[in-house]
């Protein structure tokens, strides 16, 4: 049996996504940019693919800018809303610490540059509070920026309440919501979002198109020089079959939000309940507050990359945390940050599941997945070591 189990590194373009992107490549082919016929067939797509996004988010099509992913939309969001901030001579930006690296990484660079950055810690649930966020906020706060859902343990942040609490502060909010779109309903009005970022690759569409939404009082600053395109913020001509099928995959998503859900939740719990039943593992955030598909736990004892190996040899393809850093060796930041000591940390795994698996395949992986725990478990010194009191067990 072979399992794909890693949507949230990314999924399988849909035959919907697929359906609205071929037309693209032969029929209506022109440069959204010239004044013919073909020119303005393929912008008249590109409108259509905006509204599209404009009425799924609940924004207005004008806010809405394509980019190539998620990481340059974060990138751009943050710089944005640094350069407005300095303008008012506001430098300071409140995150948190376990964000993604487009975001973190984007922080750093503003560090060097003479921003403070203020990073909240993270509960033991893996939620951070409004609360926090307000204790945070200082009258030189130019930003706000926490992700929609976390892309490793999958726990959901309470957005509107944030939101709520920059708007009162007249701070910038920006959200990640990557992990979160086409998944969990999204509405940046009712929420009080500023700025919002998000990848069609992690909703059944194609790699190498994203989302800047942006509220129409914000200028964006422009990244990449050298084209009218998106209103000047953007240059470069525009991907109008990676933004149809985009479009396309957003909209089926936003369609069965609910339907994926009540589908994906006893999945995801059943996989939970018999995982967490492995003696000395651990379920890495809520519960509860999580997204449908995702389950991250550790297991003590073991390191993720063996069992990610002996999982693939199974025919199971899974994850040890964020797919931008897998070729890394260090233990997951997002994990850290949890609370979770290193040695902890480097024993995990991440499940992401998607509407296209059944339940026969959950069968499989917790048929699976028990022994080879046990038996990397049984050639593991640091195993031996705890289970024979050398050292205390830490799950």
């Amino acid at each position: 049996m072979k399992i794909y189990a890693d949507n949230a590194a990314t999924t399988r373009v849909s035959d919907t996504a697929l359906a609205a992107m071929t037309p693209c490549f032969q029929e209506i082919y022109g440069n959204p940019s010239s004044l013919h016929t073909p020119g303005q067939r393929a912008a008249e797509k590109l409108a259509a693919a905006r509204a599209i996004f404009a009425r799924n988010l609940h924004a207005d099509p004008r806010e809405i800018t394509f980019t190539s992913g998620g990481s340059e939309a974060d990138n751009q969001a943050l710089r944005t809303a640094a350069a407005l901030g300095e303008k008012r001579g506001k430098r300071h930006i409140v995150s948190t610490k376990f964000e993604h690296h487009a975001v973190l990484h984007t922080l750093q660079a503003l560090e060097r540059e003479g921003f403070e950055v203020t990073l909240l810690d993270i509960p033991p649930d893996g939620v951070v509070t409004a609360e926090q966020v307000r204790d945070a906020i200082r009258p030189d706060t130019c930003l706000v920026s926490v992700m929609f859902a976390n892309n490793e343990i999958g726990t959901i942040q309470p957005i509107a309440e944030i939101g709520a609490v920059c708007r009162q502060a007249g701070v910038l909010f920006h959200t990640d919501a990557v992990q979160a779109a086409g998944h969990l309903p999204i509405d940046v009005e009712a929420m009080q979002v500023d700025l919002l970022s998000l990848s069609a690759h992690k909703f059944h569409g194609p790699k190498g198109v994203g989302v800047l939404y942006a509220r129409r009082s914000i200028p964006l600053a422009t990244l990449i020089h050298g084209g009218a395109q998106e209103r000047g913020k953007r240059g470069g001509t525009e991907d109008i079959p990676g933004i149809c099928g985009a479009a396309a995959a957003f909209d089926e998503a936003c369609a069965t939000i609910e339907q994926n859900a009540a589908y994906l939740t006893p999945l995801r719990d059943r996989l939970i309940a018999g995982l967490t039943a492995i003696p000395h593992t651990a379920l890495n955030g809520d519960s509860a507050r999580r997204l449908p598909g995702n389950v991250n736990v550790c297991f003590e004892g073991i390191e993720g990359e063996s069992l990610l190996l002996l999982l693939d040899e199974k025919g199971i393809a899974a994850s040890s945390g964020s797919a931008c850093t897998s070729g890394s060796l260090d233990p997951s930041h997002v994990l850290l940050a949890l609370g979770r000591p290193h040695e902890v940390a480097h024993g995990s795994l991440r499940l992401s599941l998607s509407h296209e698996n059944r339940p026969e395949e959950i069968d499989y992986i917790l048929e699976v997945l028990p022994g080879i725990v046990s038996y990397l478990r049984g050639m593991s010194p640091v195993w031996d070591e705890l289970e024979t009191g050398l050292r205390p067990h830490l799950i």
